[in-house]
């Protein structure tokens, strides 16, 4: 099995960003010598009083220091991009790291950010469509010519491709049915909520993988999943100390509106321990790796991610997570597979 690291971008009102980015160097340095083979980052805008790290120069920083690392944009809103100068930057990413970029995006939810650039939010669904078609024709190398209700290019040529080919791969994060639909029609494949249940995980990857069956595609065998996820040397001091900070986390969420974008019966308005229940992972490493294991087992998983700091957590607990992840959990999971 494989895991990832999901930095966390996002840093507490006061912070000095320049301190906490260097700890993002050695998260990541860490994260490479355990055995993690991803580091992914997200995004957002005008999150304040909260500071925001973007992701594309932040994982161009980071090319020298995850050799033989894939670096997944994990997810970019792409509603509020242009796709001319997403193409542009993702090619340019994807070769100064050698090949090695994934690219995630979402219509994203808060409207805040949709206003601030000027964006009707109502039109995110079509403006998203229309991008990724560009997109995926400017990666090709050829002129594009397009005519659409948001974009109008007449003879476009890209003039940086990718090195991969065709192209990086695509995920399309979504949380309702007809954003997991439109995950199946358009991309490589569907990025999960990470703050789904694992309930929910598995109901929606077999509806994925049935929409994916009805447009005449392979079921993927393996889709990605990133989790909440904190380790400590006992299973009290994880649980402890975990926990404060992520229901700090996702009580921004709310706040931001995001559990209006998830299943009905579902919300973060719950205590702590009902709240990480079949959500999160924490623990000592033994539970993890039991943990972990039970969501491979049920969804087939030969790859999960997983951020392990939220805002205003030390730096020296983030790195204890990561190593246990890599030195008492990681060595359970591996296989012949693998």
């Amino acid at each position: 099995m494989k895991f990832g690291l999901v930095l966390a971008s996002q840093h507490a009102p006061g912070d000095d960003l320049v301190s906490r980015w260097k700890e993002h160097l050695e998260q990541v340095r860490l994260a490479r010598a355990v055995g993690f083979s991803s580091v992914s980052a997200s995004q957002h805008y005008v999150s304040a009083p909260h500071q925001y790290l973007q992701p594309i120069p932040l994982l161009s920083r980071l090319v020298d220091e995850t050799e033989g690392m894939a670096l997944t944009l994990g997810v970019v809103i792409l509603p509020l991009q242009h796709p001319l100068a997403l193409a542009e930057d993702v090619a340019t990413l994807d070769v100064v790291s050698g090949g090695r970029v994934q690219l995630g995006v979402a219509l994203g939810y808060r409207d805040e950010e949709n206003e601030a650039f000027g964006y009707d939010p109502r039109k995110r669904v079509s403006r998203f469509e229309e991008s990724l078609e560009i997109i995926k024709r400017l990666w090709t190398g050829e002129p594009v010519t397009f005519s659409g209700k948001h974009f109008e290019m007449e003879g476009v040529q890209i003039s940086c491709r990718p090195a991969q080919r065709p192209r990086p791969p695509i995920g399309i994060g979504a949380s309702a049915e007809k954003g997991i639909r439109r995950a199946a029609r358009l991309g490589d494949a569907w990025i999960c909520a990470s703050h789904a249940t694992l309930d929910t995980v598995v109901e929606q990857t077999a509806f994925y993988q049935r929409c994916r069956q009805e447009l005449g595609k392979e079921p993927l065998a393996s889709l990605p999943l990133g989790r909440e996820c904190y380790v400590a040397p006992t299973q009290r001091q994880a649980l402890s100390e975990g926990a404060r900070f992520i229901a700090g986390k996702y009580q921004a969420y709310h706040e931001w509106g995001q559990d209006d974008a998830m299943p009905d019966d579902e919300s973060f308005l719950l205590e702590a321990e009902e709240l990480a229940k079949d959500r999160f992972i924490v623990g000592d490493p033994a539970a993890v790796r039991d943990e972990i294991q039970r969501y491979r087992d049920r969804l087939g998983l030969r790859s999960m991610s997983f951020r392990v700091q939220w805002p205003g957590m030390d730096n020296a607990d983030v790195l204890r997570s990561i190593r246990l992840l890599g030195e008492q959990v990681l060595p359970h999971l591996q296989d012949e597979r693998d």
